[in-house]
């Protein structure tokens, strides 16, 4: 996950907090962030329907989404504000040879150039982005997808996630920043977490293509 200044990052327990760069380092660095997440079941269910290429994991943390897509054949890179987060991707992905496939950026996701006309895939698990949508649109290659999953504001109390809603999305406000895609999957959920940390996620995958007549890939069981 991306730990900029005004970043969210989410832990073991899916609490997203407010964090320093450095603040992560030494969250990773202690193992108080899982070293091994598990990539989004929804990412990994439409994963086999996205022809391989290039791909982006933004935010990555300790690489979530990262090495599952190097290990389903993408060239990937991995970028963090966390020097010591991409310091255990790099160490993941030796540990299953997938070294080749990562490359690892250290930079501020606010910040950053991301290149035009780039990615056949780009990434974004619980990494409040919207104010570099409209940049991680253009970076997709025609016929690129875009996968982005964050915490919701919720009615029902929801312990993991950010402290504020200045971190959340607004009902439909993934959904309607993604309409300028091809819109391939959009829910709005609940599920219970470990400890009770009930969480809501808003999840979007969509592609850079235009026409009335499409393809679209079927949908996973």
């Amino acid at each position: 996950m991306d730990v900029s200044d005004d970043a969210t990052s989410t832990d073991d327990t899916g609490q997203t907090e407010d964090a320093e760069p450095t603040d992560w380092d030494e969250r990773f660095a202690s193992g108080e962030y899982p070293r091994d997440p598990e990539p989004s079941p929804v990412l990994c269910s439409y994963e086999p329907s996205i022809p391989d290429g290039r791909a982006l994991d933004l935010a990555t943390g300790t690489g979530r989404n990262a090495l599952f897509l190097a290990a389903a054949g993408y060239d990937v890179v991995a970028l963090d504000a966390s020097a010591e987060g991409l310091r255990i991707v790099r160490e993941r992905a030796a540990e299953r040879g997938l070294g080749g496939r990562i490359e690892t950026v250290h930079a501020d996701a606010t910040e950053y150039d991301f290149p035009t006309d780039r990615y056949d895939l780009i990434a974004v698990s619980f990494y409040h982005t919207l104010d570099r949508f409209t940049d991680l649109c253009e970076s997709l290659a025609e016929g690129g997808y875009l996968f982005v999953e964050g915490h919701l504001r919720s009615a029902e109390p929801t312990p993991s996630g950010p402290s504020t809603d200045r971190y959340r999305f607004g009902a439909n406000e993934l959904l309607r920043a993604g309409l300028g895609l091809t819109v391939l999957h959009y829910d709005e959920t609940t599920e219970e977490r470990p400890g009770d940390r009930r969480r809501a996620t808003a999840r979007l995958l969509a592609r850079r293509s235009h026409g009335t007549r499409q393809s679209y890939p079927e949908r996973p069981e």
